[in-house]
């Protein structure tokens, strides 16, 4: 039985996720060329990239339509999206498999401290106080899941995700280059892992859902050390 669709609902719904969607991809982009830049390669920097500008970074699919249609079919339970990957020429890394790592990390990292400052924020505004304040509240709230979300799945040990390079650059030469070989395959592999396993799980009465077990499992325990960190554990 399909949900009635209350566009009002959906606004406001939309209104508290926007924006710590908008940043999080945006900075996770952006950190990615800026450490690029700093460490030899300037193609992100010379196509613009290196930026705060939203714009700069969104794709129609990952940015727009596939985050309005989880938040549209979730109920505003789940969101997730994606920006355009920022260029990366590895070749002109001055050190190429500690700097790709380097590069690799920065994306998750920044979402890291974004979501650290979120949680620190959020000691500054009392949702009672008015419905600014709420609005506030709930835009620090998915702002610090978003964050903590998009680094984890990000890190997921699968070329061309951050945490496939990552492996790549520490792994010994004989296990780092089929990990590498596995970058052309990576869009249907993670399509598999995230979206046709659990639908054949929930067929044969198996869960197969590794986004459960890979992505929000580890999410959890670093959003609950972020929480203790900002005393709010």
């Amino acid at each position: 039985m399909m949900m009635d669709f209350d566009p009002v609902e959906f606004l406001v719904t939309a209104s508290v996720w926007v924006l710590p969607v908008l940043i999080a991809i945006t900075l996770h982009e952006a950190a990615h060329g800026w450490v690029a830049w700093k460490l030899g390669d300037p193609t992100a920097k010379a196509l613009g990239r290196v930026t705060f500008n939203p714009l700069k970074h969104i794709d129609p699919f990952g940015t727009i339509i596939l985050p309005g249609m989880l938040l549209l079919f979730s109920g505003g339970q789940f969101m997730f999206g994606f920006a355009k990957p920022v260029p990366v020429n590895f070749a002109n890394l001055r050190h190429f498999r500690r700097d790709m790592v380097l590069v690799a990390a920065a994306g998750p990292g920044i979402n890291i401290v974004l979501a650290l400052v979120a949680a620190l924020a959020l000691h500054l505004f009392d949702p009672r106080a008015s419905w600014i304040s709420e609005w506030a509240v709930l835009n620090l709230i998915n702002a610090l899941k978003v964050n903590v979300i998009l680094a984890m799945f990000n890190l997921m040990p699968l070329p061309p995700l951050d945490g496939g390079r990552i492996a790549v650059g520490v792994l010994p030469r004989p296990l780092a280059l089929p990990v590498a070989r596995l970058e052309r395959f990576g869009f249907p592999i993670l399509i598999t892992l995230l979206f046709i396993l659990p639908w054949i799980g929930g067929k044969i009465g198996v869960d197969l859902n590794v986004l459960h077990w890979a992505v929000l499992i580890p999410a959890q325990w670093v959003l609950d050390g972020i929480l203790w960190i900002a005393g709010l554990g």
